[in-house]
């Protein structure tokens, strides 16, 4: 048989025929993972074209079907259409956050239009949207299962949300707009990977490494060398660099420089500047959100939410805002002292924070962060984590050589239950480098869902950048890293425990307020004494750690904490600011932002947690209007973390009432339905606010 040769356009890659095209055959790998070692970028957009094209003749026979509508033809056949293109498209934009390459984006901008057009084509298609509504419209006598009824329910709203009741003319539109801001968030996000990359703060002389661990200096001359630049030491601008660098720099002026770069990421008026971008972006958002009868995107967003709309986002915003903004005030007060008494003769500025408010931990908790890393060797970190998921729910982390990762760095785990049955694949990827993006996150090569009565097993990935090994140490987190660790496991555990019998409902397919509670509740357990007392081992004598660091961590558990919040809550309501507006008022984004944060009052010592031109979760991310959420979902955590607290740790009723009511249901109830299920009853605000020592006594 001959092959069919299909030939990519406009990105360089040579001619893939059918037969070499590893995404045109069934996976021959341990439980059907990708074959990374076969998958070349020439694979990608025939894969894309092919799966598009198998898409529309899915939806074509679904449209062209004889039978009367009804759920299963047309509900049901849609959401499972469409897999091909899932197979590549789950591959393609995992490997462009992590580990792309200018070929990549190549193919990423040229396959955007497409993709946009074609998920267009598809919800603004009369005839299904016809056969949509009709299944709607009878939803009451179908008999539906409450999954069924969640499904098209979803699918209805989607169509209305995605244009299908626009006349001809604004669906022109509705694509160009759609297709633009696809293009748009894309670019985005490369600009701020290349200035985040772009800069390097190159130390020649040694008594510049004045305050700086070890630690941190043997990073910085192995950051220097593989640069080419033997004998001396480098700091960027990704995390694991820039943060311990603020933290302990005695150097002012280097901190002010390295400060001033990672703000100013996006907005340096060259060829990677974000601030048109950002104009363009929220013009189109808001003109799309009008034309479908929305006032903002922000209220065409959130009506999808567990907020429902800005007023309640707003409003909770604002009720964290006066007590973090209080106790942020004192903070500045607490660190200006310490700067006076050292005779600094200066007025604290955000690039000082770090450095003093370290000085003042020691000061009033003899505590030490330096003190902590030993404590957290990442495989220590790895290995309580999956004692904790293990206590728990039983599950078991078997890492195997045999199955193919995507980089060198990714390790690969079969994930299973107590008995022993496949649960799914977990690959882990945790240092930085050129080709990732910034930050830490979880997603997915295949999600969870049931296929002609067989489950399809989830593979899912945990992306960060930790801090690398040295030649002197292997790697040591810093404990918000290993909080950070716990939080994307979190997410993990969602995507793995997944039980649902539809794909658009499996797993994370929540509510993005609701999609950060098994996250963040699972940051809890990492604080835990008796948690520590199962990971925190010293690195090199095995200790664990002792009950005085321990107490100490407990009661600066608090410290900082307006700082955190207050930072975190400008970059809420800078959201907000660009997505409730109903109005295009956006005439210089810098002014925009400025007065934005003016108005609630930020106070010159706290920049906002993420500044316009590189804030990559609003912009290219899915959190536009909804960076919010992060707190949304703290009350949550904070409130249902009471029931371990209240039942015990590891207590198995209340382990698996989680797991039942959360973990396994997906999108496939009401939010709020499946956290009263859990927890009997809402969430109380009570807990966060002790927990952030925000409650007033």
């Amino acid at each position: 048989m001959t092959a069919v040769m299909i030939t990519a356009c406009n990105s360089g890659q040579e001619k893939a025929t059918v037969a070499d095209n590893p995404f045109f055959t069934e996976y021959n790998t341990p439980f059907g993972v990708p074959p990374f070692d076969q998958i070349k970028n020439e694979h990608f957009v025939p894969a894309i074209e092919k799966g598009i094209e198998e898409q529309n003749a899915e939806i074509a026979a679904i449209i062209d079907n004889q039978e009367a509508p009804d759920f299963e033809n047309t509900i049901a056949a849609m959401d499972a259409s469409g897999e091909l293109l899932r197979k590549v498209t789950g591959v393609f934009y995992n490997f462009n956050s992590s580990n792309t390459s200018e070929e990549l984006q190549a193919i990423a901008k040229e396959v955007a239009p497409k993709m946009s057009a074609h998920y267009d084509n598809i919800s603004l298609n009369p005839g299904l949207f016809k056969r949509v509504q009709e299944v709607y419209e009878n939803r009451n006598s179908l008999n539906l299962t409450g999954e069924q009824a969640m499904l098209l329910e979803d699918t209805y709203k989607n169509f209305v949300r995605g244009g299908a009741a626009l006349d001809s003319a604004d669906q022109a539109r509705f694509r160009e707009i759609n297709q633009q801001l696809s293009l748009l968030t894309l670019q985005f996000g490369e600009n701020v990977l290349a200035e985040t990359n772009a800069f390097k703060l190159v130390i020649d002389n040694e008594a510049d490494l004045e305050g700086l661990p070890q630690g941190l200096i043997d990073q910085g001359a192995e950051t220097a060398k593989a640069a080419g630049m033997e004998g001396k030491w480098v700091y960027t601008l990704h995390n694991p660099s820039i943060m311990p660098f603020l933290q302990y720099s005695a150097k002012r002026e280097l901190r002010e420089k390295i400060y001033n770069a990672y703000i100013n990421r996006g907005n340096n008026n060259n060829d990677k500047d974000n601030k048109n971008l950002i104009a363009e972006i929220a013009a189109l958002r808001l003109e799309r959100a009008n034309m479908l009868g929305y006032e903002s995107h922000a209220a065409y967003i959130l009506e999808r939410n567990m907020a429902k709309d800005a007023a309640s986002v707003n409003n909770l915003l604002d009720k964290l805002w006066a007590p973090a903004l209080k106790r942020a005030k004192g903070e500045v007060k607490q660190l200006q002292a310490i700067i006076d008494k050292e005779g600094g003769n200066f007025k604290l500025q955000p690039w000082d924070w770090s450095y003093y408010a370290e000085k003042v931990r020691k000061e009033l908790y003899d505590l030490d962060e330096e003190q902590l890393k030993p404590y957290f060797p990442l495989e220590n970190v790895k290995q309580g984590i999956f004692t904790v998921a293990g206590n728990l729910y039983g599950i078991t982390f078997t890492e195997r050589k045999d199955i193919p990762v995507y980089h060198p760095d990714a390790v690969a785990y079969e994930v299973k239950e107590a008995n022993g049955d496949h649960i799914g694949v977990l690959y882990m990827d945790f240092h930085p480098r050129e080709s990732k993006r910034g930050g830490a996150w979880m997603s997915s090569y295949r999600k969870q869902y049931v296929k002609n009565g067989e489950q399809v097993s989830p593979v899912i990935t945990i992306v960060t950048n930790f801090t690398k090994p040295t030649a002197n140490a292997p790697s040591l987190l810093t404990f918000d890293e290993a909080s950070t660790f716990f939080h994307e496991f979190g997410h993990a555990l969602h995507g793995l425990l997944s039980n649902c019998n539809y794909y658009s409902l499996s797993g994370t397919s929540v509510p993005r307020d609701f999609v950060e509670l098994p996250s963040q509740i699972m940051e809890n357990w990492a604080s835990e004494p008796e948690v520590l007392k199962l990971y925190a081992k010293h690195y090199q004598t095995g200790e664990v750690i002792p009950d005085e660091l321990i107490d100490k961590m407990q009661k600066s558990a608090v410290f900082n904490q307006g700082f955190a919040t207050v930072e975190y809550l400008a970059a809420s309501l800078l959201d907000m600011g660009y997505h409730n507006m109903t109005t295009n008022n956006i005439k210089d984004v810098s002014e925009f932002e400025a007065s934005t944060l003016a108005r609630i009052g930020l106070i010159p010592e706290i920049t906002s947690r993420y500044r316009s031109t590189y804030f990559s979760h609003i912009f290219s991310g899915g959190y536009s209007s909804g960076y919010y959420s992060y707190i949304w979902s703290a009350i949550l955590d904070a409130d249902a973390f009471e029931a371990f607290k209240e039942n015990g740790l590891f207590d198995q009723k209340t382990a698996a009432a989680f797991r039942q009511n959360v973990l396994e249901r997906g999108g496939t109830e009401d939010p709020m339905t499946l956290y009263k299920k859990f927890r009997g009853a809402e969430p109380d605000i009570k807990p966060l606010l002790k927990r952030r020592g925000l409650l007033e006594s």
